[in-house]
């Protein structure tokens, strides 16, 4: 799954996950939880460091979905682009509101969404051809660690 991918966009990618892992582990192991809340605070621990780093994220997508929007050809399939590549911030602002679990839930669709778009956008060939393969790994990553917070 690794294979094609550059070092550098996958040492990020993997950098730019952590605070999903972590908000996980927290919630996993009672004695982190309790050293997270000590040392960083509460809102760096559990699903409160999830979620706010997820709609962090979100947004960011939304930038760089918006910059491959800049390589599309012609005045519909530009519309297009620049216009999807604006649902992950949206949806991020409208849909994280409403309790941890429910913004959880919210997130974890954002990002499948969200890899679809990364789909979508590789099918026309505006991505990096290994694009798809991080994003697949990346969204795993971060589902999962969410699914810890919205479902134990």
């Amino acid at each position: 799954m690794l294979r094609g991918i550059p070092t550098a966009p996958l040492l990020l990618g993997l950098a730019g996950v952590i605070p999903f892992v972590w908000g996980a582990l927290t919630v996993l192991v009672p004695a982190l939880q309790s050293w997270g809340i000590g040392a960083l605070g509460s809102r760096f621990v559990g699903p409160y460091v999830q979620l706010f780093y997820g709609s962090v994220i979100l947004s960011f997508m939304s930038g760089v979905l918006w910059g491959y929007a800049t390589r599309a050809s012609g005045r519909l399939q530009s519309a297009a682009c620049y216009a999807l590549s604006v649902i992950p911030a949206l949806w991020a602002f409208f849909m994280t509101g409403g309790g941890p679990i429910s913004a959880g839930m919210n997130l974890i669709w954002g990002f499948l969404g969200l890899l679809l778009l990364d789909m979508m956008f590789s099918l026309w060939r505006l991505t990096p051809s290994w694009w798809v393969r991080l994003r697949v790994l990346l969204t795993g990553v971060v589902v999962l660690s969410l699914s810890v917070g919205v479902f134990l």
